[in-house]
């Protein structure tokens, strides 16, 4: 082992390939003016020693052109801080535009969600009450008044000489009498309000006598006694009732036959006036009115047809 010496020392330098030189390192951050001025002069090129072969060298040209910009900028740090000022704020509003955008769809999507809820409960509804409605109204028809024509009393009648309205001169009738009819309401669970057409008394198709029962309203469970009155006031007859020309001085002993007809509207609110129920019994009662039964009850439970 010996020691070098200067000269090959120096000619071991000078023939090792030359090193490239060390790359400079930035920090990026927000220096003030003096400094951004010192670190670009002291990043520059010309600062560092000169080389040829870093001149000549296209990568560290453009790099150099790179390092000059971004020194520049540093010079201007209102630039840099207006650009990322830029840059966020439209990420910003992009991400609002999203999350608005969302927001309306979701809101969209509940709302017809809502709706298409409670168009299907006002169906379910309308089916429901459609259903419960007509459960009621079939149980109704079950629950058929129970009508039934006790008798009727001829008070009294008379036979007599007169003009009709025009001035005919015929023969007058005039007669009263009362009719009773027993009424039940069977049903459990509503009320019924009844009316009737005018009851006529009928010899054939001459009408000599009619009533007006009086409307009323039956509750639920229930009976009554309904007395109507029928009666007929000078009745013109054109000799229809041969049986009373040749029994003038005789009406005791006559007998006419009549027939009493009417009907009865019951009419039954299960549901206000929504669900209603009706019933109509049409009556055809065969009578014998006798000048010897006067004031007497004539039974016609056996002598009525019922429809």
């Amino acid at each position: 082992m010996h020691a070098k010496t200067d000269s090959e020392g120096t000619s071991i330098d000078a023939s090792w390939p030359p090193r490239s030189p060390r790359r400079p390192v930035y920090y990026v951050q927000s220096p003030s003016n003096h400094d951004a001025e010192k670190m670009s002069y002291g990043s520059s090129p010309t600062a560092s020693p000169t080389h040829h072969y870093y001149h000549c060298s296209p990568v560290h040209h453009s790099r150099e052109s790179s390092t000059s910009r971004f020194s520049a900028s540093l010079k201007n740090p209102r630039s840099l801080s207006a650009w990322k000022h830029v840059q966020i704020g439209h990420g910003d509003d992009d991400d609002d535009d999203d999350d608005n955008d969302n927001e309306m769809d979701g809101r969209d999507g509940r709302w017809a969600s809502n709706v298409r809820l409670y168009l299907c409960l006002v169906f379910l509804f309308f089916v429901l009450f459609t259903v419960f409605s007509l459960i009621l109204w079939g149980a109704s028809k079950s629950y058929e008044p129970k009508i039934i024509v006790k008798h009727i009393v001829f008070e009294n009648f008379h036979y007599q000489a007169g003009n009709d309205q025009s001035g005919v001169p015929t023969d007058m009738l005039s007669l009263n009498s009362t009719v009773k009819v027993s009424y039940r309401n069977p049903a459990t669970f509503f009320a019924v309000h009844v009316t009737s057409t005018p009851w006529e008394l009928h010899h054939f198709q001459l009408k000599i006598a009619s009533g007006q029962m009086k409307k009323f309203t039956q509750s639920r469970k229930s009976q009554r006694k309904v007395v109507t009155i029928v009666q007929g006031y000078q009745a013109p007859l054109y000799g229809a009732i041969p049986v009373l020309v040749n029994a003038r001085e005789r009406l005791h002993s006559i007998a006419v036959p009549l027939n009493l007809t009417f009907e009865m509207r019951s009419r039954a609110y299960i549901l206000g006036r929504m669900v209603k129920t009706k019933f109509y019994g049409r009556f055809r009662c065969s009578v014998t009115l006798r000048g010897n039964k006067l004031g007497k009850p004539l039974n016609l439970t056996d002598s009525c047809i019922y429809q």
